[in-house]
């Protein structure tokens, strides 16, 4: 599963056919500031086929399957050494849209052997409760207890949605020490997203105390203008319809930036009012991340339509280039093409 090329992007789908749309509308938007670096997705063989029905294949450099075993959050992240096809890979979520040139991004990740997304410091509501019962943990301070009987001095905030890798057998260790961690939660303070109605268990907390336990830093999720991937919130984003200028409001008070993930539009708008009205608490920036990341289940809306407005794109309308720009792209076999949703669409009726 070599690939010439030293670098590339690292994406996996399963389940519902929708997902194979996220990652279709991702590598659209990554293909509009990287025309080279090729791309590769593991999935199953019905996700396989229904790119293939369409032509979209294509867009793909690397398309392997994926395992039963590891359609799962943790079956993959947890196993990242297996799936990877480039020299350095760079794993990312495919509800994604880039925003800007990613070859800043790559230069400074080449710097790390592994690593992801994430903070130095972790705080009680990563991997334990959400609700109230954080009170608890705080004042038994569970999250210090776990640290002794692991014999860790710190615990990261690992956000997964990009991870990058160039040593293989170092990242098989991180992996092998996630997937050991997370068999012994019952040890730790954190707890199982099964048990909050969720479908999948998280992969985070098992990968920040591996990365702790080896002394592997993060890479800083938070950097102002130059941060790697930045929360779709959308009272602090603006952007054009097909998201080729996006623009978010990054709080530079760690707290005050906080309170983005808030539920509740009316209740995020007022705390931000006042404590932006505190002395130094008020300070922004308006940048452009490297990618913007619908991670909040209560912010997915505009990804799901974007995305089911680039499939029908692609599959059905006749000429939808403004959506791609048209620009170059690797072919699979590493020679470049010029690709566009409407040749895309020519190809699967030929």
């Amino acid at each position: 599963m070599a690939s010439s090329h030293p670098e590339g992007y690292v994406l996996h789908t399963y389940g519902a056919e929708r997902y194979v749309r996220h990652a279709v509308a991702s590598v659209v938007t990554l293909r509009r500031h990287d025309t080279s670096r090729p791309v590769a997705l593991f999935c199953p063989p019905e996700h396989q086929a229904l790119l293939e029905r369409y032509g979209l294949d294509r867009l793909f450099q690397v398309i392997a399957p994926l395992p039963e075993a590891h359609r799962s959050i943790v079956g993959f992240k947890h196993h990242l050494h297996r799936f990877m096809p480039f020299e350095r890979c760079l794993f990312v979520d495919v509800d994604m849209i880039w925003c800007r040139n990613p070859d800043p991004l790559w230069q400074q990740l080449a710097a790390f052997p592994f690593t992801a997304t994430g903070l130095e410091r972790a705080d009680f509501f990563f991997g334990g409760p959400k609700g109230i019962g954080v009170v608890l943990d705080v004042l038994l301070d569970r999250r210090r207890r776990t640290l002794r009987r692991f014999g860790l001095t710190y615990l990261p905030r690992v956000q997964a949605g990009m991870i990058y890798a160039r040593d293989a057998a170092l990242t098989r260790t991180v992996c092998e020490l996630a997937s050991e961690f997370l068999a012994r939660r019952s040890e730790t303070h954190f707890r199982s997203r099964l048990h909050e109605g969720r479908s999948e268990e998280s992969c985070e907390w098992s990968l920040a105390m591996a990365m702790s336990q080896l002394n592997l830093p993060v890479f800083p999720w938070f950097a102002g203008q130059n941060s790697p991937q930045l929360d779709y919130i959308d009272d602090l984003t603006v952007h054009d319809p097909d998201f080729k200028q996006v623009i978010c409001r990054y709080y530079t008070d760690r707290f005050v930036y906080s309170l983005r993930g808030i539920p509740s539009p009316f209740l995020r708008r007022l705390l931000l009012r006042i404590f932006t009205q505190l002395p130094g608490r008020g300070d922004y920036m308006d940048v452009t991340p490297f990618a913007l990341h619908f991670g909040w289940l209560h912010q997915k809306q505009p990804f799901h339509a974007f995305a089911e407005r680039i499939w029908r794109a692609l599959t059905q309308e006749p000429d939808a280039a403004s959506l791609w720009d048209g620009k170059q792209v690797p072919e699979k076999d590493g020679v470049a093409r010029v690709e566009s949703p409407s040749q895309a669409t020519q190809h699967n009726q030929q």
